[in-house]
């Protein structure tokens, strides 16, 4: 579900403009300022998502205790 909502949130016209301004920007100071906020967006992506799947795991794993 996260993978999917960082997936929405980078594809809309603002989050596409904000990654051609962190990598591609012929200015030096744009993509400076672009940067560090696409990378911290992804790493907090990256965290949600592993996070969510800690969770999802942690659940099966015990229904599949109960279960039996």
């Amino acid at each position: 579900m996260s993978l999917l909502l960082g997936a929405v949130v980078a594809l809309n016209p603002i989050g596409l403009d904000l990654l051609y301004s962190a990598f591609f920007a012929g200015e030096q100071l744009a993509r400076n300022i672009a940067q560090p906020v696409v990378l911290i967006a992804l790493a907090v992506m990256a965290l949600a998502t592993m996070l969510e799947w800690l969770v999802r795991s942690f659940l099966i794993k015990r229904r599949a205790r109960g279960a039996s």
